[in-house]
């Protein structure tokens, strides 16, 4: 019998299979394309998260040497604003988004010193000034560390001082840094130089120099002014009850004063800070007014003035929060520990966050909407200045 099927040669690629061949080579080429333009390759990593650009400095040498450059560090923290996933309270980390949290920076401060008793001091666009003071009951000075909690770097300030007395005369250690106008940060100490005067003297520490620096300015006011320091637009803020709002300009050190918000001659500050290259203020007049009505100045560029930014309505909380109305009845008991200013285009993602008792409440400006994220575990620990935002950077020092 005679098989009257047709017989087919059988060829070596089927249509689809060349097409799955053709895509795959195109793809090579394409990766061989970013692979050998760096400009290409930084285009696209730019665009990335920051825990991936961590992650892929382990990818090879050039790639390490390429992502941890200046050039794209600087890019990177600018195209991404300044992100401020969550806020640091002594070793706890508060996440803003509950509903898709941030990793931690870090699970303790004290695994990456080698010292006790580790303390955030302040932080500054991403980098951290922490300080040690040594094993429980110890007379020594602290110790001051810049770090980086995104990149998990780390580096020793050395005292202003070989002498333990002078080093005890510190009244102030701030962080001043930021990628554009401070890309060398700076550590920023007064430290007073009689002990029964008021008379202080600032004292400079720069990261490119890597000394101490004695400024010509010394200045004669109370020693409470220089509780709380933040650094903006090139200085050194400081704002306190004390009727003197001043600054330090650090490229000229020279200390100056800045005017109050012309809206009354406010006294009490319930908060103080930046946020994305603005300086805020939230101020009353007097404990009385310490109401459910927060007006938030922000700074003119040229130092003169303050402008109601925001006027924050927080009428709904004690429905939700009891624990707001204090115990007296005629007043509230809720503290504001962050501001943060949302993008320049969607400014509707501005929010505060306030502390009520062991409660952490994020506060939506515009919305009005609120949302418990965080119950802290030693209400006692926390205290006003016990909180410190968490700002993802990729600086190098």
């Amino acid at each position: 019998m005679v098989n009257s099927r047709r017989t087919f040669k059988k060829t070596r690629n089927t249509p689809k299979t060349c097409f799955m061949e053709d895509s795959d080579h195109h793809s090579t080429e394409s990766g061989a394309l970013v692979g050998s333009s760096d400009d290409l390759l930084t285009e696209i990593l730019l665009r990335l998260p920051v825990t991936s650009i961590i992650r892929f400095k382990s990818v090879s040498k050039h790639w390490h040497m390429l992502l941890s450059h200046r050039h794209f560090t600087r890019r990177y923290d600018i195209n991404n604003h300044s992100k401020s996933p969550g806020l640091f309270g002594c070793n706890a980390y508060v996440p803003y988004d509950v509903d898709n949290p941030s990793t931690p920076p870090f699970s303790s401060l004290g695994s990456y010193f080698d010292r006790p008793r580790v303390r955030i001091v302040q932080s500054c666009n991403g980098l951290l000034l922490c300080s040690t003071h040594g094993p429980k009951g110890s007379k020594a000075a602290p110790m001051y560390y810049v770090f980086n909690p995104t990149t998990k770097q780390l580096a020793l300030i050395p005292p202003i001082h070989k002498s333990l007395k002078v080093r005890k005369t510190i009244r102030f250690m701030g962080l001043a840094y930021h990628q554009k106008d401070c890309p060398h940060y700076k550590v920023v100490c007064v430290r007073r130089l009689e002990p029964d005067r008021d008379l202080f003297q600032i004292q400079i520490y720069s990261s490119d120099t890597r000394e101490w620096k004695i400024s010509i300015e010394t200045v004669y006011v109370r020693s409470h002014v220089f509780q709380q320091g933040v650094y903006w637009n090139g200085a050194v803020y400081w704002v306190t009850e004390y009727p003197r709002y001043l600054y330090f300009k650090l490229d000229v050190e020279k200390l100056q004063m800045i005017p109050l918000p012309r809206s009354s001659q406010i006294l009490l500050k319930a908060y103080f800070g930046e946020s994305r290259g603005r300086l805020h203020l939230i101020a009353y007049k007097n404990h009385q007014d310490y109401s459910l009505r927060l007006n938030v100045y922000e700074m003119f560029s040229g130092h003169s003035s303050w402008f109601v930014k925001y006027q924050v309505d927080l009428n709904a909380l004690p429905g939700a929060f009891p624990d707001i109305i204090s115990r007296y009845g005629f007043s509230y008991d809720f503290k504001v520990i962050d501001v943060v200013r949302g993008e320049e285009e969607e400014e509707e993602d501005t929010f505060v966050v306030l502390k009520i008792r062991e409660k952490i409440i994020k506060y939506n400006v515009h919305d009005k909407s609120f949302k418990h994220i965080y119950s802290l575990p030693r209400p006692s620990c926390f205290r006003e200045n016990s909180f410190h935002r968490y700002t993802e950077t990729l600086s190098s020092f």
